[in-house]
């Protein structure tokens, strides 16, 4: 199948490669519209009990405001005639906007006195909006933003629609800094591995198809389904990054091809048949593993799963047709204008000696690789999940410095009250109920209206987040009164809500990425032993990646340098959302190693020399990958928001661990200990590869296995 693609790739190579500029053309016109298609937030679960909480709450004008509006003075209290009034007026000029349905202020009749700061310099306004949906509120925002300001008074902007425009803000910026500083990097390396201008040229290209062919894809998709603005992260950095990879893959097996005799079009059969088939079993596991993602119901980890998809997805296909057309044009000009750096006087020597160490010693490998992975991975045996707050942004963000103002600076600012919602009866017996529970301070029945209650629930502000949940979950199991109807919402309840529904899910999202992994290697190499094999190293290198994150983040080692400020604790949709791209990334480089593999075991039937000639071929290919990769993914590394420094964080770490420890040493090891364990499969299953398995019947390689490399 495959030798016969890469033949009709050859044929129709100028129409293959007029396609290929149709969809850039495409992307960087109507798929740029993307950009206004998405929508923002989706972080909780629709149908959550502390969702549904909030919307009774608003009914009863007491849910969280969507913005705070704080004014503050350095010479006079906000209280007297001056800042008063000015505050009134915008007050005034805020209710008069049709954007806007409630504005409560210190100005009002009875108002609450804790919207004042305890040294009478501060004071805040609690703006409700009128429109329901995100992406109406942070329009109004956007609208309304000017009448913020009061004469005499420094403003500035916070809560729950400021600090999400303030993240997707800085969380755009972070991206195209990361693109200014890492294409230019991106190309110097590439220079240096292909060794020539043209061959580094061709990466970058199949990159802007895949970001602009997805930029396509989710806009037409934006039309059936909501989909996150946090897509474009994810569609930036595997649609660049899986190019890449495949790119690194084709073209160099296509050189290798033409340095062995081979003419352009036999050179192309060959490489689709042996690499673009490894393309295609990669990009289909990546795909599979992102659509995971798609059980849970937050739309920010639907969304991100979409985006990823169609940036694998057209990246993999345009490595199979675009590539090897553009290939098919150049032919042997594809190592034009060279740079005249110091010739290797053996390629793959290096790889060769290490091959031959880890043929010969595969057992003390094994122990001491497994003995470094579990001390990188013990810290995540201490793991606190929670949700994040305005700390993740900036330290000179405003939303951060109001939140950080309302919890110093103002009576009970530092509290996050638990509301229970009561609807259909009287609500003082249950108010009792719960301030007789551990660790509460106080229940009181603080807003009715039209048969329902709120009682706002308050504890004491050192408790944990951990601590905080638990009287959510306490107040859950009390019997509410009979012909009532009982919601808990509020900040615990909302993590509570999040991490069991994550926790549901989770179980569901490791079932489909384990299954689909084991189905499609042992539809690629015909191995029992293998997927399975393949899953538990990339447990491996997962696990090591998420101990070195609560290493940093949780505990908060590196602050300085890499200028955050540690919560104390994990969000935890953002670690569901790198365990799948973490997850198709490891397998990324288990098939680019065993497609090897596999070949020379095809050829030979000598698993040593198989094992060490495969990792002696693509050693130097996958630790190329990844450093390329880690140069795409340093700029969420280096960005302003932490749960975007944390995925880029845990994303370099893993790779670094998995092209090297693992894939270098551990996987190597492993399969030598296995010997023809490796490529067992029982008579039935072993007729069903035969038949139905992703393989290509290819003439034998021309060149010898390197048997001083593989010898033991």
């Amino acid at each position: 199948m495959f030798g016969w693609w890469g033949g009709a790739v050859v044929r129709l190579r100028w129409w293959v490669v007029a396609a290929g500029l149709a969809v850039v053309v495409a992307g960087a016109t109507w798929g740029a519209g993307v950009f206004g298609a998405l929508t923002g937030g989706g972080y909780d679960d629709p149908d959550s009990e502390s969702n549904r909480a909030a919307a009774v709450a608003e009914q009863l004008g007491r849910g969280e405001p969507d913005l705070i509006v704080l004014w503050s003075s350095d010479t006079v209290p906000v209280t007297d005639a001056g800042p008063r009034g000015a505050v009134a007026g915008v007050v005034e000029r805020l209710r008069a906007r049709p954007e806007v349905a409630q504005v409560v202020a210190h100005t009002d009749e009875n108002a609450p006195p804790a919207l004042v700061s305890n040294d009478r310099r501060e004071t805040y306004a609690a703006v409700y909006l009128a429109a329901t949906d995100e992406d109406g509120k942070a329009a109004a925002y956007h609208r309304i933003e000017p009448d913020f300001a009061a004469p005499g008074l420094t403003t500035r902007v916070g809560g729950i629609v400021a600090f999400t425009d303030q993240a997707n803000t800085q969380t755009e910026e972070d991206i195209t800094r990361a693109e200014i500083f890492s294409l230019p990097v991106l190309f110097v390396l590439l220079v240096l591995i292909f060794r020539g201008l043209i061959a580094a040229l061709s990466p970058l290209v199949i990159g802007g198809i895949a970001i602009l062919g997805a930029f396509v894809a989710v806009r037409a998709l934006t039309y059936v389904t909501d989909i996150s603005v946090f897509a474009i992260n994810v569609i930036t950095l595997l649609g660049l990054g899986m190019a890449v990879d495949y790119s690194l893959f084709v073209v160099s097996r296509f050189r290798e091809e033409l340095a062995n005799g081979k003419d352009v079009p036999a050179a192309i059969r060959t490489t689709v048949a042996t690499a673009g088939r490894t393309v295609m079993v990669s990009g289909l596991t990546i795909v599979l593993a992102l659509s995971s993602l798609l059980i849970f119901p937050q739309p920010f980890l639907g969304g991100m799963a979409i985006g990823g998809m169609a940036a694998v997805l057209v990246a993999m296909i345009a490595a199979l047709t675009v590539l090897p057309a553009a290939l098919s044009l150049l032919g042997h000009r594809i190592d034009r204008l060279r740079i005249p750096l110091p010739r290797r006087s053996r390629p793959g020597a290096g790889w060769a000696r290490l091959a031959h160490s880890v043929m010969r010693r595969p057992a003390p490998y094994v122990i001491g690789v497994l003995i470094v992975l579990a001390a990188f991975a013990a810290p995540f045996l201490r793991v606190e999940f929670g949700g994040f707050d305005e700390r993740v942004l900036p330290a000179d963000t405003t939303a951060r410095i109001v939140g950080e103002r309302l919890s110093t600076d103002f009576p009970g600012g530092g509290e996050n009250p638990i509301n229970v919602l009561v609807t259909g009866g009287p609500a003082e017996a249950l108010a009792g109920q719960i301030a007789a529970l551990p660790n509460v301070t106080g229940a009181a029945v603080t807003a009715e209206r039209g048969g329902s209650s709120l009682i706002t629930v308050t504890y004491p502000g050192t408790l944990s987040r951990g601590e905080s949940r638990d009287i959510v979950s306490d107040i859950r199991e009390l019997t509410p009164p009979s012909g009532t109807e009982v919601l808990v919402g509020g900040r615990p309840a909302i993590d509570l809500d999040l991490l069991e529904s994550l926790a549901d899910r989770l179980p569901w999202m490791a079932l489909i990425m384990a299954l689909a992994t084991i189905l499609l290697l042992f539809l690629a190499f015909g191995s029992v032993l293998l997927p399975i094999k393949a899953v538990l190293m990339n447990l491996v290198s997962i696990g090591a990646s998420f101990g070195v994150v609560v290493w940093i983040f949780q505990d908060g080692h590196l602050e300085g340098p890499l200028a955050f400020e540690s919560t104390g604790y994990i969000e935890p949709s953002n670690m569901i959302l790198v365990l799948a791209v973490l997850f198709g990334l490891a397998t990324d480089y288990e098939v680019f190693l065993l497609s090897r593999v596999r070949e020379e075991w095809d050829r030979t039937g000598d698993n040593p020399v198989a094992v060490a000639s495969g990792l002696q071929h693509t050693g130097g290919i996958i630790t190329a990958a990844a450093l390329l990769l880690i140069t795409v993914v340093a700029g969420f590394a280096t960005g302003g928001v932490t749960v975007i420094k944390t995925i880029g964080i845990g994303m370099i770490v893993a790779i670094i661990v998995d092209a090297t420890l693992v894939r270098a040493l551990l996987v190597p090891a492993t399969m030598r200990l296995l010997g023809r364990w490796n490529w067992w499969a029982p008579g039935l299953l072993g007729r069903f590869y035969t038949r139905y398995g992703i393989h290509e019947s290819e003439p034998a390689a021309t060149a010898a296995p390197d048997r001083e490399a593989a010898r033991v």
